[in-house]
Protein backbone atom coordinates (compact mmCIF):
# COMPACT_ATOMS: atom_id res chain seq x y z
CA UNK A 1 0.00 0.00 0.00
CA UNK A 2 1.38 3.43 -0.98
CA UNK A 3 1.86 6.45 1.25
CA UNK A 4 -1.25 8.49 2.10
CA UNK A 5 -1.95 11.33 -0.31
CA UNK A 6 -2.49 14.66 1.43
CA UNK A 7 -5.05 17.13 0.19
CA UNK A 8 -5.36 20.75 1.21
CA UNK A 9 -8.52 22.46 2.33
CA UNK A 10 -9.00 26.24 2.26
CA UNK A 11 -11.85 28.60 3.00
CA UNK A 12 -12.01 31.60 0.63
CA UNK A 13 -14.19 34.60 1.42
CA UNK A 14 -14.93 37.60 -0.80
CA UNK A 15 -16.72 40.74 0.34
CA UNK A 16 -18.09 43.40 -1.95
CA UNK A 17 -18.43 46.44 0.29
CA UNK A 18 -19.15 49.60 -1.73
CA UNK A 19 -18.35 51.67 -4.81
CA UNK A 20 -17.56 55.35 -5.31
CA UNK A 21 -16.62 57.74 -8.14
CA UNK A 22 -19.35 56.22 -10.29
CA UNK A 23 -21.01 58.30 -12.99
CA UNK A 24 -24.67 58.62 -12.11
CA UNK A 25 -27.16 56.94 -14.40
CA UNK A 26 -30.90 57.43 -14.45
CA UNK A 27 -33.51 54.69 -14.15
CA UNK A 28 -31.22 51.74 -13.71
CA UNK A 29 -29.32 49.72 -11.20
CA UNK A 30 -25.70 48.92 -10.38
CA UNK A 31 -24.21 45.57 -9.41
CA UNK A 32 -20.81 43.92 -9.18
CA UNK A 33 -20.01 40.77 -11.14
CA UNK A 34 -16.98 38.82 -10.05
CA UNK A 35 -15.20 35.86 -11.58
CA UNK A 36 -13.28 33.15 -9.69
CA UNK A 37 -11.14 30.37 -11.08
CA UNK A 38 -12.56 26.92 -10.26
CA UNK A 39 -9.65 24.93 -11.72
CA UNK A 40 -9.55 22.96 -14.97
CA UNK A 41 -10.05 26.22 -16.92
CA UNK A 42 -13.50 26.71 -15.35
CA UNK A 43 -14.73 30.07 -14.05
CA UNK A 44 -17.39 30.76 -11.41
CA UNK A 45 -19.33 33.96 -12.13
CA UNK A 46 -21.33 35.63 -9.36
CA UNK A 47 -23.38 38.83 -9.15
CA UNK A 48 -24.21 41.00 -6.16
CA UNK A 49 -27.76 42.19 -5.73
CA UNK A 50 -28.74 45.15 -7.89
CA UNK A 51 -28.90 48.57 -6.23
CA UNK A 52 -30.88 51.50 -7.60
CA UNK A 53 -28.74 54.13 -9.26
CA UNK A 54 -30.44 56.71 -7.03
CA UNK A 55 -29.20 55.12 -3.78
CA UNK A 56 -25.90 54.76 -1.96
CA UNK A 57 -23.75 52.12 -3.67
CA UNK A 58 -23.19 49.94 -0.60
CA UNK A 59 -23.59 46.18 -0.94
CA UNK A 60 -21.71 44.76 2.05
CA UNK A 61 -22.22 41.24 0.67
CA UNK A 62 -20.02 38.22 1.35
CA UNK A 63 -19.47 34.99 -0.52
CA UNK A 64 -17.63 32.02 0.99
CA UNK A 65 -16.23 29.05 -0.84
CA UNK A 66 -14.57 25.91 0.50
CA UNK A 67 -11.72 24.78 -1.72
CA UNK A 68 -10.40 21.22 -1.62
CA UNK A 69 -7.63 19.86 -3.78
CA UNK A 70 -4.09 18.65 -4.13
CA UNK A 71 -1.15 20.83 -3.18
CA UNK A 72 -0.64 21.51 -6.92
CA UNK A 73 -4.19 22.85 -7.27
CA UNK A 74 -3.71 25.08 -4.20
CA UNK A 75 -0.43 26.37 -5.66
CA UNK A 76 -2.32 27.08 -8.89
CA UNK A 77 -4.89 29.14 -6.95
CA UNK A 78 -2.08 31.44 -5.80
CA UNK A 79 -1.40 32.25 -9.47
CA UNK A 80 -5.04 33.20 -10.21
CA UNK A 81 -6.82 36.56 -10.00
CA UNK A 82 -10.32 37.51 -8.95
CA UNK A 83 -11.87 39.77 -11.58
CA UNK A 84 -14.35 42.42 -10.41
CA UNK A 85 -16.67 44.23 -12.82
CA UNK A 86 -18.89 47.17 -11.95
CA UNK A 87 -21.99 46.91 -14.14
CA UNK A 88 -25.15 48.93 -14.82
CA UNK A 89 -28.49 47.61 -16.02
CA UNK A 90 -31.10 49.84 -17.64
CA UNK A 91 -34.44 49.19 -15.95
CA UNK A 92 -36.47 50.86 -18.71
CA UNK A 93 -37.97 48.11 -20.88
CA UNK A 94 -37.08 48.17 -24.57
CA UNK A 95 -39.54 46.24 -26.73
CA UNK A 96 -41.07 44.85 -23.53
CA UNK A 97 -37.80 43.42 -22.18
CA UNK A 98 -35.16 44.63 -19.76
CA UNK A 99 -31.83 44.27 -21.51
CA UNK A 100 -28.43 43.03 -20.48
CA UNK A 101 -25.91 44.93 -18.43
CA UNK A 102 -23.25 47.44 -19.42
CA UNK A 103 -19.67 47.14 -18.14
CA UNK A 104 -18.53 50.37 -16.43
CA UNK A 105 -15.20 49.34 -14.93
CA UNK A 106 -12.99 46.33 -14.30
CA UNK A 107 -10.26 45.43 -11.77
CA UNK A 108 -8.30 42.33 -10.76
CA UNK A 109 -6.76 41.27 -7.46
CA UNK A 110 -4.34 38.32 -7.37
CA UNK A 111 -4.94 35.64 -4.73
CA UNK A 112 -1.17 35.71 -4.15
CA UNK A 113 -1.59 39.18 -2.61
CA UNK A 114 -4.02 37.70 -0.08
CA UNK A 115 -1.79 34.70 0.72
CA UNK A 116 1.17 37.03 1.36
CA UNK A 117 -0.77 39.55 3.50
CA UNK A 118 -0.84 39.51 7.33
CA UNK A 119 -3.43 36.96 8.50
CA UNK A 120 -4.10 36.13 4.83
CA UNK A 121 -6.72 38.91 4.71
CA UNK A 122 -7.00 42.20 2.84
CA UNK A 123 -9.54 44.98 2.57
CA UNK A 124 -8.84 47.69 0.03
CA UNK A 125 -10.14 50.14 -2.52
CA UNK A 126 -9.30 49.15 -6.08
CA UNK A 127 -9.37 51.65 -8.92
CA UNK A 128 -11.17 50.13 -11.87
CA UNK A 129 -10.15 50.53 -15.46
CA UNK A 130 -12.96 52.60 -16.91
CA UNK A 131 -14.56 51.23 -20.05
CA UNK A 132 -16.41 54.43 -20.96
CA UNK A 133 -16.02 57.92 -19.64
CA UNK A 134 -13.23 59.65 -17.82
CA UNK A 135 -14.27 58.91 -14.24
CA UNK A 136 -12.38 55.97 -12.72
CA UNK A 137 -14.77 54.05 -10.45
CA UNK A 138 -13.42 52.62 -7.19
CA UNK A 139 -14.60 49.46 -5.51
CA UNK A 140 -13.97 48.50 -1.89
CA UNK A 141 -13.50 44.75 -1.48
CA UNK A 142 -12.32 42.33 1.18
CA UNK A 143 -10.65 38.96 0.57
CA UNK A 144 -9.68 36.33 3.14
CA UNK A 145 -8.15 32.85 3.12
CA UNK A 146 -8.65 30.44 6.02
CA UNK A 147 -6.69 27.21 6.45
CA UNK A 148 -8.96 24.93 8.53
CA UNK A 149 -6.73 21.84 8.46
CA UNK A 150 -4.82 19.43 6.33
CA UNK A 151 -7.07 16.51 5.48
CA UNK A 152 -5.55 13.09 5.00
CA UNK A 153 -7.04 11.18 2.08
CA UNK A 154 -6.24 7.51 2.24
CA UNK A 155 -5.69 5.28 -0.75
CA UNK A 156 -8.05 2.38 -0.52
CA UNK A 157 -7.33 -0.95 -2.08
CA UNK A 158 -10.44 -2.86 -3.10
CA UNK A 159 -12.55 -1.10 -0.45
CA UNK A 160 -10.42 -2.34 2.48
CA UNK A 161 -8.65 0.05 4.81
CA UNK A 162 -5.71 -1.03 6.93
CA UNK A 163 -6.53 0.17 10.47
CA UNK A 164 -2.82 0.76 11.23
CA UNK A 165 -2.62 3.27 8.38
CA UNK A 166 -5.56 5.20 9.85
CA UNK A 167 -3.42 6.05 12.87
CA UNK A 168 -0.38 7.18 10.96
CA UNK A 169 1.94 4.22 10.36
CA UNK A 170 4.98 5.12 8.30
CA UNK A 171 8.24 3.25 7.75
CA UNK A 172 7.39 0.67 10.42
CA UNK A 173 6.56 3.25 13.13
CA UNK A 174 2.97 3.72 14.30
CA UNK A 175 1.53 6.59 16.30
CA UNK A 176 -0.38 5.68 19.43
CA UNK A 177 -3.17 8.12 18.61
CA UNK A 178 -4.43 9.70 15.42
CA UNK A 179 -4.46 13.13 17.09
CA UNK A 180 -0.64 13.40 16.94
CA UNK A 181 -0.70 12.77 13.20
CA UNK A 182 -3.50 15.29 12.61
CA UNK A 183 -1.53 18.00 14.46
CA UNK A 184 1.51 17.22 12.29
CA UNK A 185 -0.65 17.50 9.15
CA UNK A 186 -2.03 20.89 10.25
CA UNK A 187 1.49 22.19 10.94
CA UNK A 188 2.63 20.97 7.52
CA UNK A 189 -0.28 22.79 5.87
CA UNK A 190 0.46 26.09 7.58
CA UNK A 191 4.14 25.80 6.69
CA UNK A 192 3.25 25.15 3.02
CA UNK A 193 1.35 28.44 2.81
Amino acid sequence: MGAPQLFSSLGCELRIIQAKNVESKSKGSFFVRYHLSAGNNKIIQLNTREISSKSDLSWNESFSLDCHGSQDSMDNLKQQNVVFELRWRNKVPVLGKIGGSQLLGRAEIPWKQVFESPNMEIEKWVTMVSIKGHVLPKLQVGMRIQVPAMVEMERRTRGKVNKWDECGCKDGHCYSSCGDYEIFALAATLEAF
